[in-house]
């Protein structure tokens, strides 16, 4: 009796009686999805002081010590003159050109290098697991002594690469002591240890390309070359963008296995930004450091910022 009392109420509403219906369902509907999709704003609060105790208080607060003169005790305010120390000086030059050299040949070589080990540990061999975990150890290793341990092996007379390049005549550098090749050395060490997390991201963003493109590729009789050009390398560019960002930004903010393995010289020769900072701090000048940690904060956001825009925005085109 129920059904036919309802079935008589549809018949008598008409055709415009089931639009309004469906129209009142669908709304019902998307109002339903709407409520299930939106958090409340206490939420978010947990992750907001987290972010603000720990990234925005500290920010604000070394944007405001940058200009001054301050100790553990008291400041002075200077305005912009801890600025112009820090741009006066010869070294910050040569800091500035040494941290965009070594974030760019290390970002660069671990996007190649990442991408071709990827296209290797993913391709029909055998232990892949295995090679996959020797490849990622170095990530795990602490960067501290990975400097350490690579500052004896590179040793001009007693280190192990000499060594075996003597075996086959060729005379080995001062991989370290030599102006000339100390950052570069530094950076195919940084190389070494963060190849790995490159590796990861692009195994990740190829396996999860979908077979058929591959399939469509053997029927049209293209080889592996084919396959890599035309569907692993466009397909994988999400991979890309995270691999540039993160190396470019760590690359950036280099530090440790720097100080570690150089100590910033020969001379000036392999310092970067992060370890003048260190240097300036060490000598108490921490009005100066400030400054420099604010100029290194501003160098990586004008780097990386529009670079995330215009990688978002490539993702969103294609």
């Amino acid at each position: 009796m129920v059904i036919s009392s309802r079935a008589d109420e549809a018949r008598a509403a008409g055709p415009h009686g089931d639009a309004k219906a469906g129209r009142k369902g669908q709304r019902s509907t998307g109002v339903r999805s709407l409520r299930a999709q939106t958090y409340p704003y206490w939420f978010y609060a947990p992750a907001g002081i987290v972010y603000g105790l720990i990234f925005l208080v500290p920010t604000v607060i070394s944007f405001y010590f940058a200009f001054t003169r301050w100790t553990l005790f008291d400041s002075e305010f200077i305005g912009l003159d801890n600025f112009r120390q820090f741009f006066s000086e010869q070294a910050l030059v040569s800091g500035l050109k040494n941290t965009l050299i070594y974030a760019v040949v290390t970002s660069g070589l671990k996007v190649v290098l990442g991408m071709l080990l990827a296209v290797l540990l993913t391709g029909p061999i055998r232990s892949r697991g295995l090679m996959r975990s020797v490849i990622f150890f170095p990530v795990l290793v602490s960067t501290v002594a990975v400097g350490i341990t690579f500052s004896v092996l590179l040793q001009p007379d007693v280190g192990v690469v000499s060594a075996v390049l003597a075996k086959v005549g060729i005379t080995a550098p001062d991989w370290l002591g030599d102006p000339s090749t100390a950052l570069l050395s530094v950076a195919l060490v940084d190389v070494w240890k963060g190849v790995g997390l490159a590796t990861l991201i692009y195994i990740a963003g190829i396996l999860a390309i979908p077979k058929d493109y591959y399939e469509a590729v053997d029927v049209d009789g293209g080889g592996a070359w084919t396959k890599f050009r035309n569907v692993t390398v466009p397909l994988s560019r999400p991979a890309t963008f995270t691999v540039i960002l993160l190396s470019l930004i760590g690359g950036l903010r280099s530090f440790d296995l720097i100080w570690t393995m150089t100590g910033g010289g020969p001379g000036f020769s392999s310092d970067v930004i992060a370890s003048i900072i260190y240097k300036t701090y060490q000598a108490g000048f921490f009005g100066l450091s400030t400054a420099g940690n604010v100029v290194l904060f501003i160098l990586v956001t004008l780097i990386i910022y529009p670079l995330s825009r215009y990688f978002n925005s490539r993702e969103v085109e294609s």
